[in-house]
């Protein structure tokens, strides 16, 4: 699969459960666990595959997405320490439904930009080939993801 496609997948996965949260009621407190911790997840295991092979290989071959790319990162850190926060805050906790509000903000954010703004230009100037190689190497990557947000490169600058 071509890197690109890859990482839109898994924005979908991530808005799906985005708007399964927001339709669980106020106090569906096991259904908003359930839903935060695998929106943990599948954040942290995106960040980490977007950090370690796809961030590097579009500064390299796209070199203008340089400034995308280091916002990118900045988000990242945000959205991994939220994810932290979240692991451990009870869903019956007055902030926990306010701390995922923040949190898909920021991640719809991100992946506006990410989609409309510089993917199109990371396509652009790697190619189909090269997007493939991505791809695959990502997707072996995810086996190595850390299970901890913190553990992700971004949350530690």
């Amino acid at each position: 699969m071509d890197g690109i496609v890859l990482l839109k997948e898994d924005h979908k996965t991530v808005e799906k459960l985005f708007k399964q949260f927001e339709k669980a009621g106020d106090k569906a407190y096991a259904e908003k666990r359930r839903i935060a911790d695998r929106v943990i997840e599948e954040l942290t295991t995106h960040t980490f595959i977007e950090e370690e092979i796809f961030y590097p290989a579009s500064r390299e071959g796209a070199p203008d997405t340089k400034d995308h790319i280091l916002e990118s990162v900045e988000e990242h850190h945000v959205v991994l320490w939220m994810l932290s926060e979240l692991k451990d805050l009870d869903p019956a906790d007055e902030r926990f439904d306010a701390k995922m509000t923040v949190l898909m903000e920021n991640v719809r954010h991100h992946v506006e930009e990410e989609e409309k703004e510089w993917f199109p230009e990371v396509r652009k100037a790697m190619g189909r080939n090269r997007l493939q190689e991505l791809g695959e190497q990502m997707e072996a990557a995810r086996k190595k993801s850390p299970d901890d947000p913190l553990s992700v490169p971004s949350a530690d600058s």
